[in-house]
């Protein structure tokens, strides 16, 4: 696979960009790019909302493990995490060690407005969705800055702005192999 070597890994909130701007960076970089959601859906037949349903957040967690350990082991690829992903300790060294981590942060309102439509993210279906934001960003922000060798404001920046932020960072361009 010529000179590309590594892999980025996105992490980050449920709203924050992770697919938008994993997308567009693998597209400028020229890797292939996988959002781990999309590939847990497609696998098991069935959507997340669904999995949660069925087997609970343990069961969609298992899944979403199995997955990671997977797809960390490609090179040269964008990989878009769930924003639980962090959660399991093994999750969080075998992205650290497999590919370079990057932590799309934003704000709770940037991810309440971003994710305020959207009926599909089962851990949002509470009575007060901001309220919920607040709790899981309390939660897991330590664990995506303890996982996160980069970390970038992802908020209401022009999405295209910021892959062009990402990819002028010399680790992006170590990782991904691109010449200058």
């Amino acid at each position: 696979m010529s000179a590309r070597c590594g892999s980025i890994f996105l992490i980050g909130m449920m709203g924050a960009g992770k697919t938008t701007i994993g997308r567009l960076l693998a597209q400028a970089a020229g890797v292939e790019f996988v959002d781990c959601d999309r590939e847990l859906e497609m696998r098991a037949g069935t959507s997340i909302t669904t999995i949660f349903e069925v087997e609970g957040e343990e069961g969609f967690r298992r899944r979403e493990a199995a997955l990671l350990d997977e797809l960390t082991q490609r090179r040269g690829i964008v990989l878009a995490t769930g924003g639980g992903a962090v959660l399991r300790e093994e999750n969080r060294r075998v992205l650290r060690e497999r590919g370079l981590v990057v932590y799309l942060q934003s704000t709770v309102d940037e991810i309440v407005r971003r994710t305020r439509r959207d009926t599909t993210r089962p851990l949002l279906q509470a009575g007060d969705p901001r309220a919920r934001v607040e709790q899981l960003l309390r939660e897991r922000e330590p664990l995506y800055r303890q996982t996160a060798h980069l970390s970038f404001q992802s908020g209401s920046t022009n999405p295209k702005k910021l892959v062009k932020r990402i990819l002028a960072h010399p680790d992006v361009v170590t990782a991904l192999g691109i010449a200058r």
